[in-house]
């Protein structure tokens, strides 16, 4: 496994907050993607507990603070769980290289909005140092390359939640891809972009299993189910697959992907959570929401 200084994971599901902040640290930079932790304000017709809204504040001064001397910062997407947007928060861009999915072009309404509001009305895009779309890209800096993905559906193609970028790194000693918000992946485009990278670390977003019947069908969680197994079939021997977000927001999680981590032993690929990968216990909170409220374990 990767040393834990070099790749740390800030805020995930798994920890107790929607969120899929990473830190990557190389010899030359410091690669914030995603600084952004949210809640949900009702789940089981729950408002959230206060454990939960303990655990965001200590992930958000967690970020603030890996922000400081952070030089790179890239934003995969624009639902509040991946980016800083109060205005209290505006002035940790500045002086970053800054890294955006495309404001304009494959994108939905509501996020259009708030990526306005963040680059013009807060005036992110002249505060940082350099500002980039993000959208197909590669970037080579000195000892490390950053690629982007071309657009993907943020779960599945043509759903109202538009699309996200996924971010590639490679260094010297490891490469990493982030694939925020993939959902599965549920698409087999994706899937087929996730393995042309190959990475040594893939960091992903689960099937919302506690979705199934609401705003998702069976068969596509079962899709993303299989793509997923497909994924940790044919990765590199030895690779590490860190599920989590939306999947850790089912108690039953692991149940629900029980092949997927039969397919890692059998592989020798690691298949874990953010909380496990950072040596923590697995706590999501949003999904023991109404154990927290009886007065559960905490």
């Amino acid at each position: 496994m990767i040393s834990l200084s070099r790749v740390k994971l800030i805020g995930f599901d798994s920890m107790g907050t929607r969120s899929m902040a990473t830190v990557i640290e190389t010899d030359s930079y410091k690669i914030f993607i995603d600084p952004g932790v949210s809640y949900a304000p009702y789940r089981y017709g729950l408002p959230p507990h206060p454990v939960e809204l303990s655990t965001l504040e200590k992930h958000l001064n967690t970020i603030y603070s890996e922000m400081i001397d952070t030089d790179i910062v890239i934003i995969s997407h624009y639902h509040r769980d991946h980016y800083l947007y109060r205005n209290i928060e505006i002035d940790y861009y500045r002086n970053k290289i800054l890294f955006i999915k495309d404001p304009l072009n494959s994108i939905n309404h509501s996020q259009r909005i708030r990526a306005y509001v963040l680059l013009n009305k807060n005036n992110v895009k002249n505060i940082v140092k350099e500002l980039h779309i993000a959208d197909y890209s590669k970037h080579n800096l000195g000892d490390i390359e950053i690629s982007f993905s071309p657009p993907v559906p943020h779960g599945i193609e043509n759903s109202r939640l538009g699309y996200v970028v996924m971010t590639f790194v490679k260094t010297r000693d490891f490469s990493l891809l982030h694939a925020s918000d993939v959902q599965g992946p549920i698409e087999d485009k994706t899937t087929d972009i996730i393995l042309r990278y190959n990475p040594d670390i893939l960091i992903i977003s689960g099937i919302p299993t506690y979705f199934e019947g609401y705003r998702f069908k069976k068969e596509d969680l079962e899709k993303g189910l299989n793509n997923l197994e497909y994924i940790v079939k044919n990765l590199k021997p030895y690779s590490t697959v860190i599920v989590d977000h939306h999947l850790l927001r089912d108690l039953d999680y692991k149940s629900k992907i029980s092949r997927v981590l039969e397919k890692g032993l059998e592989n020798n690929i690691k298949v874990l959570t953010a909380a496990e990968y950072m040596g923590y216990e697995v706590k999501p909170l949003e999904a023991m929401r109404k154990i927290l409220w009886r007065g559960g374990n905490q």
